[in-house]
């Protein structure tokens, strides 16, 4: 099976991928379990080296991943930068602290002692979303690594240009061979790589019918999962509120990623009397977004990351304006771009 990443703002085939056999996939199914062996007994200090040492290589390869995610997914390069930016925080953050994660806990009781370790438990299989294709797979991979478990990584098909340079980035780093492992599949093999004795747990990103599916699979192999699913958050803005930095902060919480967002504000709860002022300046700020190019450095809003996702939110606009729905501002699609709309 072959797979293409196609950039959402013009068009263009960035790349074709093909799929692991079945062969192929095992084999590294079964590396990740030998591999295992011997990392979870690396020194702490040494993984946590190799975490600092992937924070140093996000940052001075920002330009290159930023560009290959607004490429693949059509995000404003502004934006994608700050997501790498972030990953390398992330780095940061578990190389000040995992040594305190990890400590051994003591617990009072009526024994002689009592305590909890913290053990790592295997490879840890991780089906992550396109939307922010750096962050949702270092804020699996980073403690996952240094805890002492392997991972093996299932990227969403349309940004796997980025699951590549994210193995790159590992791989520089100095990770042995098989701890972190991208895997370029079809997700009808995820049932393969769950009924593998090598993976113990398994987290998703993603919507509420791959989450099904994926905990089924966890029931019937008796594997840990952690699933991370669709919101509906409200967006709530009272009489007393200040009403620009409302708009200013309702912007953002609903545009950033171009809206691609699970925890966007969905759903916007304006009380009555500050409801048209809200909605004027809020209509405003929105139509004064730089839409364009996601490489330039000005766009605020790029495309959609696929054509048929702006399909469906135009038939959501369309199905809403027939329900009786006002359109205030955009409603209009172009290719994988569709304007913001209110």
């Amino acid at each position: 099976m072959e797979f293409q990443s196609i950039n959402p703002f013009n068009g263009d085939v960035l790349a074709t991928y093909t799929s692991l056999t079945e062969t192929e996939l095992v084999e590294k199914l079964d590396k990740s379990g030998s591999v295992f062996a011997a990392w979870k007994n690396t020194d702490l200090s040494e993984r946590i080296a190799l975490v600092v040492k992937a924070g140093e290589i996000l940052r001075k390869n920002t330009d290159t991943y930023a560009e290959m995610i607004s490429k693949e997914m059509g995000k404003p390069v502004k934006e994608a930068k700050a997501e790498v930016e972030k990953c390398a925080t992330l780095c940061d953050y578990y190389a000040e602290n995992t040594a305190d994660f990890l400590a051994d806990e003591i617990i009072p009781s009526g024994a002689s002692k009592s305590f909890v370790v913290h053990e790592p438990i295997g490879t840890v299989f991780a089906v992550m979303p396109w939307n922010f294709p750096f962050w949702q797979v270092f804020r699996f991979a980073i403690p996952t690594l240094a805890a002492g478990n392997v991972a093996l990584l299932k990227h969403a098909s349309n940004v796997f240009g980025s699951a590549i340079l994210i193995e790159e980035v590992f791989t520089e780093a100095g990770f042995p061979d098989g701890v972190f492992q991208n895997l370029l599949i079809h997700h009808e093999h995820t049932e393969t790589i769950m009924k593998h004795d090598a993976v113990k747990a398994v987290t998703l990103t993603g919507s509420e019918k791959a989450g099904s599916a994926v905990a089924a699979l966890s029931g019937k192999y008796l594997k840990r999962s952690l699933l991370e699913l669709g919101g509906n958050n409200a967006f709530i803005v009272l009489n007393d509120a200040d009403i620009d930095k409302a708009v200013e902060v309702g912007v953002v919480a609903r545009m950033l990623n171009s809206g691609q967002s699970c925890i966007a504000a969905k759903r916007f709860i304006i009380q009555e009397d500050i409801y048209e002022e809200f909605v004027t300046k809020f209509t405003k700020a929105v139509s004064e977004l730089q839409n364009g190019d996601p490489l330039s450095e000005e766009t605020k809003i790029g495309p959609l990351a696929r054509k048929d996702l702006a399909d469906n939110l135009q038939k959501q606009v369309t199905d809403s304006i027939a329900q009786g729905a006002e359109l205030l501002f955009g409603g209009e699609q172009d290719g994988a771009y569709h304007q913001p709309t209110i």
